[in-house]
């Protein structure tokens, strides 16, 4: 990695080697953006992806819009950009993939590093501002590189290609989780359309009784055919005869033989009746 700084080489590193083998150092930041450059190192390099990124930010003020408060967690394994309050990680910038890192000493509160994205090989500027501590977060970015340089001539290169194959490992992981999470939406949306299509247009979702072709109830089995005893635990009353009955084409009442008696038939008609009787009962006597 170039450095735009010597004077480290005069101070003692800010911070134990097991804090940044072992665990990480984290810091707080605004996070003004990442832009494409054309080279992976250089001091104006980085002053121009600093002007850009200055000049972006001051149109996106203006619109209300606020920068973006990250927090950085560097370790020798690279420098996350994470959300402060979710930890969701935003970028994992992997440090055998950082080229160039500096503070601006005209602005000491901005600091940049040259990162080469693993997707499109593109080499990317991160520009941050920090009031307090755009230098010490420098450093310690430059204390992880001589950390991982050293674990990597003890171990003779290969900690450097067993960190690239988990970092591959890694990314595959995230971009499966993304995928499956798009899946899990696309599914949810053809539950909800199928649902939709299974309801005919116009219809209520209240249930109706079903009826047959003449559109008639069918009769179930399970409808009692007495009557339901009334609220009062008195027995129900039996249906009133309608007081006006219906007459056939000819002008006659119709023919009830469960309500007529014998009184009901016309005179004429219930002495024929008797005679025929009789005769009946004199013919089965001499038989």
């Amino acid at each position: 990695m170039n450095r735009a700084f010597n004077r480290k080489k005069d101070k003692s590193w800010m911070h134990t080697p097991e804090a940044l083998a072992k665990h990480f150092i984290a810091y707080n930041a605004k996070f003004l953006g990442h832009t494409e450059v054309d080279q992976p190192k250089g001091t104006e390099v980085v002053k121009d992806a600093v002007r850009k990124l200055k000049f972006q930010r001051h149109i996106k003020k203006s619109e209300g819009q606020k920068i973006p408060k990250v927090e950085l967690q560097i370790s020798i394994y690279g420098v996350k950009i994470l959300d402060p309050k979710s930890k969701e990680v935003q970028h994992n910038c992997q440090l055998h993939r950082i080229s160039f890192c500096a503070d601006d000493k005209t602005d000491k509160r901005i600091f940049t590093f040259i990162c080469k994205d693993s997707e499109s090989n593109k080499h990317l500027c991160y520009v941050f501002d920090s009031e307090k501590c755009a230098e010490e977060i420098t450093l310690t970015i430059g204390q992880a590189f001589d950390l991982a340089y050293k674990k990597f001539l003890e171990s003779g290169g290969k900690d450097v290609e067993t960190r690239k194959q988990i970092g591959g490992l890694q990314k595959r992981i995230q971009d499966l989780e993304a995928e499956n999470s798009e899946l899990k939406k696309q599914l949810q949306v053809l539950e909800e359309q199928l649902m939709i299509a299974q309801v005919p247009p116009g219809s209520s979702m209240s249930s109706k009784t079903p009826t047959d072709i003449f559109d008639m109830v069918p009769f179930s089995p399970m409808t009692p055919l007495v009557p339901l005893p009334a609220s009062n635990g008195s027995a129900p009353q039996p249906p009133a005869r309608p007081t006006e009955i219906s007459k056939d084409l000819f002008g006659a009442e119709p023919f009830d033989p469960f309500t007529c008696g014998a009184a009901d038939f016309p005179p004429d008609i219930q002495s024929k009746l008797d005679e025929m009787q009789r005769q009946r009962w004199r013919g089965s006597k001499w038989d």
